[in-house]
């Protein structure tokens, strides 16, 4: 989570705001106060799941289903971490540690996990892309949220905006997201969108790659639900002391 500091010398105290996975925050160059704005993912997570997922959700039960997407969640993170690091030009190792988001602390790659990083090196040999970006944060000003691209590419000299995925499914909000980072940047049309599935079972190659029709028009309908249902809701903000010590004057 990132913490934006604001300290106020004058009365002694200073304001944390928690910026978490629900939240982006961008600094108004005119006023330089800092902006909120809610993510793409969060956004997302609003847009009703289908008969498939509360299906799945009733087999598992709450809470081995909740085990299972935090499981998924932290997968899904160091595998992002270790694509990043082969994109800028670092080795990754089968004994290399990434940050587990749910404990915080660096852990070796898992076989399984590994597996989708080496079928990330087998897509990027066998298509050869051409790099533009990685990791991008987007914003759109005029609609309001805000995310995260994966990659951008040209792939046969077509720019691509590619989504990554450890799953074995595409949902229909993966479509919605990978839209919205379509309609946050500076030339929406000029792309096309692709998800890409890593360690993807279901063929000898170990990935799939999908071109991803933009349905920016469902997101709209998503952000609509969640405007609705999360009204009043903003980061978390706290006051503290300047300073903590004991005794004394």
């Amino acid at each position: 989570m990132k913490k934006i500091i604001r300290e106020d010398k004058k009365s002694g105290w200073t304001q944390i705001t928690v910026a978490d996975e629900r939240f982006y925050c961008k600094q108004n160059p005119e006023t330089l106060e800092n902006m909120f704005v809610p993510s793409v993912t969060w956004i997302c997570s609003f847009y009703p799941k289908g008969y498939a997922f509360y299906k799945w959700l009733a087999n598992k039960g709450w809470d081995e289903a909740e085990a299972l997407k935090s499981a998924a969640g932290d997968k899904g993170s160091k595998v992002h971490y270790a694509i990043s690091d082969l994109i800028d030009g670092k080795i990754v190792k089968m004994e290399s540690e990434y940050i587990n988001p749910s404990t915080e602390k660096p852990e070796p790659l898992t076989l399984e996990e590994y597996e989708c990083i080496l079928s990330f090196v087998n897509w990027y040999k066998e298509t050869k892309p051409e790099f533009i970006a990685h990791e991008v944060v987007v914003f759109n000003n005029e609609v309001g949220y805000a995310g995260t691209v994966d990659y951008i590419c040209k792939i046969k000299g077509v720019p691509y905006i590619v989504d990554f995925k450890t799953g074995a499914a595409i949902w229909p909000e993966h479509e919605l997201q990978i839209s919205a980072y379509k309609h946050a940047s500076a030339k929406p049309d000029d792309y096309k969108l692709a998800i890409l599935q890593l360690g993807y079972g279901r063929n000898k190659k170990g990935f799939k790659f999908t071109d991803i029709e933009d349905k920016f028009s469902l997101f709209m309908s998503a952000l609509s639900i969640w405007k609705n249902e999360t009204t009043g809701q903003e980061p978390f903000k706290k006051d503290y002391p300047l300073e903590l010590k004991l005794g004394g004057e």
